[in-house]
């Protein structure tokens, strides 16, 4: 398994949300997520992990169920702990990319 990941090398953008998994172990889980602008993510909870992601760049609005939203951007990181909803949608104009790790694993994924 690699230890060092080189992120600018590895963003990926398409006509639909890109996920390229950075590392997979028994413990926890890790992925880079690209969208470019007007992509989402669907909203969703993982009823048995926490959710962190780290904005790499642009700006998007954070779901938060219940209606609840905020605006992220570059250098800010946000939780959904085990059951919380979350998803995102790049409301920006630029490329959005952030780097999402999750524990522990496997990591179940309801979409709502």
């Amino acid at each position: 398994m690699e230890r060092v990941y080189d992120l600018e090398k590895l963003k990926c953008f398409s006509s639909e949300s890109q996920k390229i998994l950075l590392y997979e172990t028994d413990k926890s889980y890790a992925a880079m997520w690209c969208l470019e602008p007007g992509q989402e993510i669907f909203l969703h909870n993982h009823p048995n992990a926490d959710d962190v992601w780290i904005v790499l760049e642009g700006e998007g609005l954070y779901f938060m169920g219940d209606n609840e939203e905020t605006t992220i951007r570059k250098g800010m990181a946000v939780l959904a702990t085990a059951g919380q909803v979350h998803g995102m949608r790049n409301t920006g104009s630029e490329r959005f990319s952030f780097i999402a790790v999750s524990s522990p694993f496997p990591v179940e994924t309801i979409r709502l």
